[in-house]
């Protein structure tokens, strides 16, 4: 009991340590909110405990360095006068009224040794946050207006759909930011025209091709990706892709037939049991002995498989309708088997084997439509096409 204890206890001061040495090189290092991150966790529980006394200190030090590279660095930006500071002048100035938030709770903060508590300057960041936030927000918008009249990629559509959905965050409602988002979206989306084509000698379904052309069924979620099976007169697509089935092969129906015969030795009831002179052998109460009738049965079994099976062959392209270009392609394939059984026997069904026994009393079924075979199809189909469209990248 004593050992155990002690290994504890070592066990326990060794983590102490290397906690606290992380923190004093997080420190001397430079990682400042590393360090008072540290200490605050440490501190919420039991903060006068003896062995949490140098987080105290660490924090001390970590916060006074720390609000001094962070106005450092405000001053900086703030003397360089460029407006595209005024987002991370912003984040520095609520980094810094947050790191006092987390601190608050904790004090006071008593160090024992040096008969004191812990000093924290706090300031007011209120103003200079909205000042500053006012700033930004004006910034954002008129360059976000700015771009969307000059811009003539998708790509920088979506640079200003980010920056106004930022201003959106920081400063809701602002002016006509909504619309501005809006239009943004939708000049940096990729729009795609989807056809489907059947190059087969085999009807395809069409709640097959209902079901392959419903997108809302995939569960895609694309910020700047839309497809559409019905094209719309007021967009102007940028891609192509078309769904080809090439082949559809469909096999006949068909009644494999299987004939087994099965032998087993079963238990069918009990008897005395006999010595070498058929007399009755008795236990140490005088009592006949019961032991179990085994008895050899036999079965014939007959198997019927109903067997059919669709294979569906095709691919998809995807081009590029501004420049008339193949982009990619990738096979399409799916194969469905029905496969029915049923059996029944002639003899003793007790020499079977229960893998066996579960198709007695089952008969034959319809055999499905060729139609129906190549509809069961579609589920694999449609599965290996939400592969290709949620991977593909224009």
């Amino acid at each position: 009991m004593k050992r155990t204890l002690l290994l504890f206890l070592i066990t326990a001061l060794t983590f102490s340590c290397g906690g606290k040495k992380k923190t004093f090189t997080a420190l001397n290092t430079g990682n400042y909110d590393q360090a008072i991150n540290t200490s605050v966790n440490k501190l919420r529980t039991n903060k006068n405990k003896k062995g949490k006394q140098d987080y105290i200190l660490i924090l001390e030090e970590a916060f006074l360095k720390a609000v001094d590279r962070d106005m450092n660095a405000i001053a900086f930006l703030e003397k360089e006068g460029n407006p595209a500071n005024l987002e991370r002048i912003y984040n520095s100035y609520n980094t810094l009224k947050n790191r006092q938030e987390r601190i608050r709770p904790l004090l006071p903060l008593y160090h024992v040794e040096q008969g004191r508590n812990a000093n924290f300057s706090f300031d007011n960041y209120d103003q200079r946050i909205l000042d500053t936030k006012e700033k930004l927000s004006a910034y954002l918008y008129n360059n976000a207006k700015n771009l969307l009249s000059n811009a003539k990629r998708k790509t920088d559509y979506r640079s200003v759909y980010n920056d106004l959905v930022y201003l959106e965050k920081i400063s809701p409602n602002y002016k006509n930011t909504n619309n501005l988002i809006e239009e943004a979206h939708f000049k940096g989306t990729d729009f795609v025209k989807v056809s489907l084509k059947n190059n087969t000698n085999v009807i395809i379904p069409r709640r097959l091709e209902d079901d392959l052309l419903n997108f809302s069924t995939y569960g895609l979620n694309d910020l700047w990706t839309v497809y559409h099976n019905e094209p719309q007169r007021s967009v102007n697509y940028d891609y192509l892709m078309e769904v080809s089935f090439r082949e559809i092969n469909i096999s006949p129906e068909q009644i494999r037939e299987r004939q087994l015969e099965k032998e087993k030795l079963v238990k069918d009831g009990w008897e005395y049991l006999l010595d070498e002179d058929d007399e009755f052998v008795r236990d140490e109460e005088g009592n006949k002995i019961k032991i179990d009738k085994m008895v050899t049965v036999r079965c014939e079994y007959y198997e019927f498989i109903q067997f059919k099976e669709a294979q569906v062959v095709g691919n998809v392209q995807y081009k590029n309708l501004n420049t008339k270009q193949l982009l990619d392609a990738f096979p399409l394939s799916s194969t469905y088997v029905f496969e029915h059984i049923y059996a029944n026997y002639n003899g003793d069904k007790r020499a079977l084997d229960d893998d066996l026994i579960r198709y007695l009393g089952l008969q034959a079924v319809q055999f499905p439509t060729n139609e129906q075979m190549v509809y069961d199809s579609g589920e694999n189909i449609k599965n290996k096409l939400k592969g290709i469209i949620s991977r593909y990248r224009f």
